[in-house]
């Protein structure tokens, strides 16, 4: 009797992955630092609390020697202050360039997984054009055509079936090129709320939203190269922040002037290029601020102001009429900031995401994605 052995599953004992000291300390770094605004010596007293309450190192790795790696990595620096370069001050320690582009990898790690770097950068639309996506369909050759998108296989049995064998010949009437879909490219604004009520109410709402915007850019410059990003923020005003700016950003003392944030973001992709342009909005607040003509602020928070409501309005529909999507992120969940937002989005008639702080980000890569498969016409 011949023996059959069946094929399962097959259990082995789990071994960990072999990550150094330092691997591991660095980790807890780049989230503690994202939470301190890049503030080094707050993140540090952190990371002191937690060793004394969880023991993260040891004896042959202190936390000393973890501070001394990562002056040695060029993660940071030490800056002496002009006015007491001859004190006997250490100076103050900042982070730098590479800690900065850490974190935000750290970020897209968490919230959309590790991505390898695509060298076309493009994306697929359902438009049939020029492209590198294949669709499996063909079409006669016709003069102009690459000869690089001519399918050879298809051609060569076209000739043997129009010719024969015997007589075998290529003409221009056998050729056929297989069709592929045109890859467009996106301009994105991400306008990011940072008046007081980020941190109102016993929850921090801008370390996710910052988390967000460092895992999108670093998305795009990984997996769509040739896509643009630019990052806003508005409380009473609006204005743009770099890339570099980022891990340290804050809330502040502010209202919500969502009017001047969208009209910033509209003008940047005015003069955007690429046909494909969105706007993507992380709010948790009512609008409660405009800034009027003569330079002077209109404020009120107290419910929702007609007068200010209007505005919002207005502006949504103006970027309809541009072809601007606006996508809305409200990480609030008050019945009547809800039934604004439905309103906003219906006179953009872009789309509204009702949401917590968990799975904000992949929320907003799955809406990414999604609208990249799109071709917004212009006019």
């Amino acid at each position: 009797m011949i023996n059959e052995f069946k094929k399962g599953l097959r259990f082995e004992k789990y071994t960990p992955e072999d990550v150094s000291p330092f691997e591991k300390l660095f980790d807890i770094f780049k989230e503690i630092i994202t939470y301190t605004s890049g503030d080094f010596d707050e993140a540090f007293d952190w990371l002191k609390q937690l060793d004394r309450e969880y023991g993260l190192t040891t004896p042959e790795y202190t936390l000393d020697d973890f501070l001394e790696d990562l002056k040695k990595k060029g993660y940071i620096r030490e800056e002496i202050d002009p006015a007491d370069a001859n004190g006997s001050g250490d100076g103050n320690i900042k982070i730098t360039a590479k800690t900065e582009q850490a974190i935000r990898q750290n970020a897209l790690d968490q919230i959309f997984g590790k991505l390898k770097k695509s060298r076309l950068g493009n994306h697929k639309t359902k438009v049939i054009g020029q492209g590198d996506e294949h669709t499996g369909e063909y079409r006669n050759f016709h003069f102009g055509d690459a000869l690089d998108r001519i399918s050879m296989t298809e051609s060569i049995k076209n000739a043997q079936i129009n010719n024969g064998l015997q007589d075998f010949s290529l003409t221009e009437h056998d050729l056929v090129v297989e069709e592929t879909n045109f890859k467009a490219q996106m301009s994105t604004v991400l306008m990011i709320d940072i008046s007081h009520s980020m941190i109102l109410y016993g929850e921090d709402r801008i370390t996710p939203a910052k988390k967000v915007a460092m895992a999108l850019i670093e998305l795009i410059k990984t997996r769509y190269p040739k896509d643009t990003i630019d990052i806003i923020v508005f409380g009473n005003d609006a204005w743009p922040i770099s890339v570099k700016e980022l891990p340290y950003l804050k809330v502040g003392p502010y209202h919500t002037n969502t009017v001047a944030g969208l009209q910033l973001a509209m003008d940047i992709l005015r003069r955007k290029r690429n046909t494909n342009k969105q706007i993507f909005m992380i709010t948790d607040g009512k609008p409660s601020c405009l800034r009027l003509a003569d330079g002077t602020y209109y404020k009120n928070s107290n419910g929702l102001d007609s007068y200010i409501v209007e505005k919002c309005y207005n502006m949504a529909s103006q970027a309809r009429k541009l072809h601007i999507p606006i996508t809305t992120f409200m990480i609030a969940q008050d019945p009547y900031l809800m039934q604004f937002i439905r309103q906003f989005t219906q006179a953009n008639q872009g789309k509204a995401f009702y949401t917590g702080l968990k799975g904000l980000g992949e929320m907003i890569f799955e809406d990414y994605e999604q609208n990249r498969k799109k071709r917004i016409r212009g006019k």
